[in-house]
């Protein structure tokens, strides 16, 4: 069942056959940006899936069990599990293909599925860097204001691994960090006039048409609205001139959840 404009869709597993794995929290939509890249994909392609709820607690358990990749490993090389991961039963019913990590969630369904492309021909290199520069670069400020307005609205099982809870930003050190990210939003969207016309729309990165770098950067759009509607989306909405809302609204039609 299809749902517009971001509001949840159920379907079966008998219907489905790619299973998105993704974190349930009190907020009513989905908000892990990494997740979102790949939901993006998903719906883009308009490929058949069904997204399965998995407490943060249980995530890797959850994934050794389904023999998901490790996503990266830590300083003692222990396997570090972290969503997204998909399941595609596409090829085979008894030997799915189990991926994690976006962007190897990304190249596998570009491989898999060509059909309306997220890397239009050459463009490959080029959204890499940009994708890159959004995990490393443009999120960091975020992540002081963020992750504890995250941590609070997630269950009580999902919390609970988090030890210690992070402690929300508040007063000058808020407004400080907020000067921070409106820095790379400025930077960012310099960046991305160099696409007006007559070369593109000004709005998405390739020029005119949505790709995967417009999803990477309209996933953290996405975090911000769910997580901080009335502070940070309420902010960002009215920097460099509605930008980033024409922005959202460019993706907006791959917003839907199954």
């Amino acid at each position: 069942m299809n749902s517009k404009n971001g509001r949840q869709a159920t379907t079966t597993m008998s219907d489905s056959l790619i299973t998105l794995y993704d974190i349930p929290s009190t907020i009513p939509q989905p908000w892990a940006p990494n997740i979102w890249r790949v939901r993006f994909i998903l719906n883009y392609k308009r490929l058949r899936y069904q997204t399965l709820w998995v407490e943060l607690a249980d995530v890797e358990a959850t994934l050794r069990a389904i023999n998901a990749p490790p996503t990266s490993y830590n300083s003692e090389r222990r396997p570090v599990y972290t969503l997204p991961v998909i399941v595609d039963f596409t090829r085979s019913k008894t030997s799915p293909a189990v991926l994690s990590n976006a962007d190897n969630i990304a190249e596998y369904l570009e491989r898999t599925y060509p059909a309306r492309p997220i890397y239009p021909e050459g463009s490959r290199a080029l959204q890499t860097l940009f994708v890159q520069h959004i995990q490393k670069r443009f999120v960091k400020p975020l992540l002081p204001i963020l992750v504890p307005l995250t941590h609070a609205r997630l269950g009580e099982r999902s919390q609970a691994p988090v030890t210690p809870s992070p402690t929300e930003l508040v007063g000058t050190q808020r407004e400080h960090a907020w000067r921070a990210v409106k820095e790379e939003f400025d930077f960012l969207a310099w960046i991305l006039e160099k696409n007006a016309a007559p070369d593109g729309d000004g709005v998405v990165v390739m020029g005119r048409n949505v790709t995967y770098a417009d999803f990477a950067l309209c996933s953290v759009l996405i975090w911000i609205e769910r997580v901080s509607p009335h502070d940070g989306w309420a902010r960002i909405r009215q920097w460099n001139n509605g930008r980033w809302v024409r922005l959202w609204e460019r993706c907006r039609d791959c917003m839907d959840v199954f």
